[in-house]
């Protein structure tokens, strides 16, 4: 269970390889984690992880395979973790891809791809771990969404699209949890450009950061019990003022 500090003994990673996910764990590792799962495709890429884990001094770590766009699979391994840990004090959701960007690129394929794995899949994973976390009596839900959710622009439309369904997914789950009062709680992290092997080669946006203050900024929202994290903070209020500017001068800024 998660100590006084919102700090979690437990934790199941879905997105194990993410460098956000990693960036996270590591902090945890230096206050109370003891066991994690690390669920994602690229089996090399967990066991690296683990072994980065498990030199952290992160005592029992272990990697599963998972895929966001297997739905059918997601309430049985949601209930198989939870039977091999006891409890599941964190879920840390970090499945993500950019995928590319201009229409006249894309094709129908890619761009159903692009909302299974951001919003879809992972979407439908929540729903059974939250189930999970709700019979047991507490937990965290943590999810990776981001900047580019609240207002899509035409740089990056698919991702920005599909993050903006999970953003608005997880802020009805969020009200449905609270109203159930089954002590699980959902945070919403939203970053901004961040330099990551994601971004790699990309143009850095203004107000581009690191996935080691991005962690910093996470952990400090499970110690604060806050439902929404903004990576830098100053994202925040600006985040406000670009729901307002008008739909024909938006179109006209720069990607």
């Amino acid at each position: 269970m998660n100590d006084t500090t919102g700090m979690p003994a437990s934790a199941v990673v879905l997105g194990g390889d993410s460098e956000l996910a990693a960036a996270v764990l590591a902090k945890l590792a230096k206050r109370r984690l003891e066991r994690v799962v690390l669920a994602g495709r690229n089996e090399e890429a967990l066991a690296r992880r683990g072994a980065e884990l498990s030199a952290l001094g992160v005592k029992d770590v272990r990697t599963v395979h998972f895929d966001a766009t297997d739905h059918e699979r997601h309430d049985g391994l949601a209930s198989e973790l939870a039977s091999e840990l006891g409890d599941i004090d964190l879920v840390l959701v970090a499945t993500g891809a950019l995928g590319r960007t201009g229409s006249d690129e894309l094709t129908g394929a890619e761009v159903a791809r692009s909302i299974d794995t951001n919003f879809t899949g992972p979407a439908a994973a929540l729903v059974g771990f939250a189930r999970v976390l709700r019979r047991q009596g507490h937990g965290t839900l943590a999810v990776f969404s981001s900047v580019a959710a609240v207002r899509v622009r035409r740089a990056n439309f698919v991702y920005g699209s599909a993050k903006a369904g999970l953003d608005g997914f997880c802020q009805g789950l969020q009200d449905e949890l609270a109203h159930a009062r089954a002590g699980v709680r959902l945070m919403i992290i939203r970053p901004g450009f961040v330099h990551t092997k994601m971004t790699a080669g990309m143009a850095p946006q203004p107000f581009a950061t690191e996935a080691d203050v991005v962690a910093d900024a996470v952990v400090r929202g499970l110690e604060t019990s806050a439902e929404l994290v903004v990576v830098p903070a100053a994202l925040g209020p600006l985040s406000v003022l670009m729901r307002l500017v008008p739909r024909a001068l938006w179109r006209r800024l720069p990607s």
